[in-house]
């Protein structure tokens, strides 16, 4: 038996194994076959406070999990096969492990980023494409961008990557975009950002250095062309990892995990969400970590017997 229970070693699931295991409650970590999360997907990670000089994301991801195994938090590899937070103790039946027994369960499982799935795309992740923005934007000042996306997150994306981009060419299947009319009307005022509509994309052309452009095809003429380019950042939405909840804990329509306001607590009592599952807004290292933070001390305050919504910390 376990007091708490931690799926994922993100910024978020390991910054809450840090407090719990500060805190002796010893917590044990369940990490899927992606340990460190989509920072390990990133080289160098310059936003992160703390890091003048900037830090590669899977150094980063190491040392979070080194500080919290040196407090005492457990690790365990293996993917959550089913969950069961009808009553407590919860229980988790973990691949290649067998069932394990909690009192608090804290969901820190992530948002995976939807891909397009061609050649070239998941070699050159982090060598040139991206699906961040706000981490990676600047590594491009003064260099010509492709945004895959027609919705409000490549609108978005295409322009905030204005601020350091010569240029940012949006890629999209279809003659019509389905970003709202004032995003839409933004991106289309900007002298930056031009357009390359009905334009399917069939593969990421890379050489040594990294990307150098993208091959589409015109779904009107079936006419190929590969449009030079330093870098490709794919808007198509993220994809929050809750399908092994069963629908045991409330999500909202694209399968986030509903927190209530204020806390990290989720429709059942004992169970916490922190990270990309429950931000589909923010979606970054250091907005997960401080939700991590969130949820050990709001997990602690409920193994201790208190509400969480009845206390607030003092300095």
């Amino acid at each position: 038996m376990y007091k708490v229970v931690i799926l994922g070693t993100g910024p978020a699931g390991l910054t809450a194994a840090i407090y719990l295991a500060r805190a002796n409650m010893e917590p044990l970590v369940i990490e899927g076959s992606e340990p460190g999360g989509q920072l390990t997907l990133t080289t160098e990670v310059e936003n992160f406070p703390g890091f003048p000089d900037g830090i590669m994301g899977p150094e980063l991801m190491a040392n979070m999990r080194k500080q919290a195994e040196r407090f005492g938090a457990k690790f365990q590899t293996g993917w959550v096969k089913t969950l069961d937070v009808s009553k407590r103790p919860f229980t988790l039946s973990v691949e290649g492990t067998g069932d394990i027994a909690t009192e608090a369960l804290i969901i820190s499982t992530g948002a995976s980023a939807k891909l397009l799935d061609i050649p070239g795309e998941k070699e050159n992740i982090g060598k040139g494409v991206s699906t961040c923005a706000t981490c990676d934007g600047f590594f491009f000042r003064g260099k010509k961008i492709i945004v895959v996306g027609g919705g409000d997150s490549a609108m978005e994306e295409a322009n905030f990557l204005t601020k350091f981009a010569s240029e940012v060419r949006v890629v999209h299947r279809r003659s019509e975009l389905r970003a709202s009319k004032i995003m839409q009307e933004r991106a289309r005022e900007n002298a930056k950002v031009s357009w390359s509509l009905n334009s399917i994309p069939q593969e990421v052309i890379a050489g040594d250095k990294g990307v150098t452009g993208l091959k589409v095809k015109n779904n009107e003429t079936g006419a190929d062309e590969v449009i030079q380019t330093d870098g490709i950042f794919i808007a198509i939405g993220h994809r929050p990892n809750t399908d092994f909840l069963g629908g045991q804990i409330e999500t909202d329509e694209t399968g986030y995990i509903k927190v209530k306001p204020g806390t990290t607590e989720t429709s059942v009592a004992g169970v916490f969400a922190c990270g990309d599952v429950q931000d589909h807004k923010y979606r970054q290292a250091i907005t997960a970590a401080g939700s991590g933070c969130m949820a050990a001390l709001d997990c602690e305050r409920f193994l201790e017997g208190s509400s969480v919504q009845d206390w607030s910390y003092t300095l």
